[in-house]
């Protein structure tokens, strides 16, 4: 009995199943080209996509304002055109109520959306107190999936926790690295834990200091409730304060979103979001170039170290920093380091490329980022916004900046202004050209687009594209044309009385669309 047509058929259900969900390439083992391989494979627009938003800064006198978009499907026109799609749907539901001690809650069936986008092409925003939003979860479908982005950002003008906080709400997963946290005494840094889905997830939780593991048992085994999220604060993980770590996210079983807030009682606050993990170069985009403080931290949980050959990609080229040309990183420590007065007034990139020898270790890298006087005199240098406004920390201001992969096929980030955004792209080895496209504003206007080109080993900024005769927030949307690699991050900025408030966002694939091969290949999935 021949086995072909039931394997054939298999594999076209794979098929898809993958342009259904998200799930990434299906790969032949031994096939001939032509017959199914991985060339003939082809990429669709995923069909359902998943994003978890976490509860912002719990604050009488924080503002949050959520941004959501979707480009449409890639090729379609969709996002030109400004038509309504009739098929699609896409909102953001309340994950139920923050959890401390275990508690559960059923969410309602007929919750209406927090956030609602009806078309691609135009953002949507809501925006409220921050006290009222707890943790969200939606899903997105038809036309609406392909690269649905959701931007929280939330204003804090005062107090302890005060700044600027950015992310962009997240896909749920197994598996999170966390570099540049920390537990030291003006540090309260918290990891989220929003479950979005209908069983309970487990989660392990693990930190590695300068001197390596650091065993905890109350990081083991965590429970989070279905539909729940549940914020963990690092501190009570380590018996005595450490300045600089990375946390490890592991879920046994399920999948949840993380993402981490981190306050810091001298400098202010903002999400610090989870790391890519690179086997090779390593890229940390969009430095803003009044930047007066840099501290770099740095992990690989391979078998060895690793040595990398420290690089600044600025609008002219590559240059290596004086006195710290190299960076030595320990397997399964966290190594720090402080890089002061490094972008001197132009905006730059971070460029981590392995020695001869270490290319294949495992590495995650982030940066925590400072703005205004290193003496909290709202002197600056390089250019900035010093002032004399008030508040903790004086005039200074963080924001974090992990370790991001390269664009392939399009990112996108929503929430932008016409005032106070910036998008840098990145071209640490070969030129490149990009094209960069601004929406629709929420409140009208017609999408304007710029083809970009990158020198080689340059960071490159773009600060005045917006929709023409737009009103509202915009999103703005990359897509590589040729060249090498392109790393790209969004700054958006704003001042609050003096303080140079701001926050960075590196950008990933949006994950519009998903490989899938043909139906006569065999099946080895692998997850996106």
């Amino acid at each position: 009995m021949s086995l072909n047509r039931p394997v054939t058929a298999l594999a076209a259900a794979v098929a898809a199943l993958a342009a259904l969900t998200g799930v990434a390439t299906v790969t032949t083992s031994g096939a001939e080209p032509g017959a199914g391989s991985p060339a003939d494979a082809e990429r669709r627009p995923v069909q359902r996509s998943t994003l978890v938003c976490p509860q912002p800064a719990p604050s009488d006198l924080a503002e949050t304002t959520f941004t959501a978009f979707s480009p449409g499907v890639p090729g379609s026109g969709a996002a030109e055109s400004g038509e309504e799609d009739g098929e699609g749907r896409a909102g953001l539901l309340p994950a139920v109520s923050t959890l401390d001690n275990g508690g559960s809650e059923k969410r309602s069936e007929d919750a209406k959306p927090l956030l609602a986008l009806t078309q691609p092409g135009r953002p949507a925003t809501h925006t409220a107190d921050s006290i009222d939003i707890p943790a969200l979860s939606g899903t997105a479908t038809g036309a609406l999936a392909p690269g649905w982005t959701v931007q929280q950002t939330t204003l804090v003008a005062v107090g302890g926790g005060r700044g600027l906080l950015g992310l962009q709400c997240s896909v749920p997963d197994t598996r999170f690295w966390f570099p540049g946290v920390s537990t030291a005494e003006e540090r309260h840094d918290y990891i989220h834990l929003t479950n979005p889905d209908e069983a309970s997830a487990t989660v392990d939780l693990k930190l590695y200091g300068p001197e390596g593991a650091i065993e905890s048992e109350s990081g083991s085994g965590i429970n989070v409730p279905a539909h729940s999220t549940v914020p963990v604060l690092l501190s009570a993980l380590t018996p005595e304060p450490v300045e600089s770590a990375t946390l490890h996210v592991a879920v046994r079983s399920g999948r949840v979103g993380a993402q981490l807030q981190a306050v810091d009682e001298k400098l202010g606050s903002d999400w610090l979001t989870p790391a890519a993990e690179s086997p090779g170069q390593v890229v940390i985009p969009g430095l803003p170039g009044d930047a007066t403080e840099v501290r770099l931290s740095a992990f690989t949980p391979g078998d060895s170290d690793v040595t990398f050959r420290v690089g600044l990609a600025g609008p002219s080229g590559s240059f290596t920093p004086a006195g710290q040309e190299t960076l030595h990183v320990k397997s399964g420590m966290t190594t720090s380091v402080d890089l002061r007065e490094l972008t001197r007034g132009e905006p730059a990139s971070l460029v981590l490329t392995p020695e001869e020898g270490d290319g294949k270790a495992p590495v995650v890298a982030a940066a925590r980022v400072v703005r205004g006087g290193a003496d909290g005199s709202g002197e600056q240098d390089g250019g900035g916004n010093g002032g004399d406004g008030e508040g903790a920390g004086g005039e200074r201001e963080v924001a974090f900046i992990p370790s991001t992969g390269p664009v392939e096929w399009r990112a996108t980030a929503a929430g932008n202004e016409r005032k106070g955004s910036t998008l840098y792209l990145t071209a640490p080895r070969d030129g490149a050209k990009v094209k960069v496209t601004a929406s629709a504003g929420s409140e009208g206007g017609t999408p304007a687009e710029r083809t970009v080109t990158l020198k080689p080993g340059s960071t490159t900024a773009v600060d005045d594209l917006s929709p023409q005769d737009g009103e509202g927030r915009f999103a703005l949307t990359v897509e590589p044309l040729s060249g090498g690699p392109v790393y790209v991050s969004r700054m958006l900025e704003r001042e609050e009385d003096g303080i140079p408030m701001f926050t960075v966002q590196a950008l990933s694939d949006d994950g519009g669309t998903v490989t899938v091969p043909p139906a006569a290949q065999d099946l080895a999935v692998l997850n996106r």
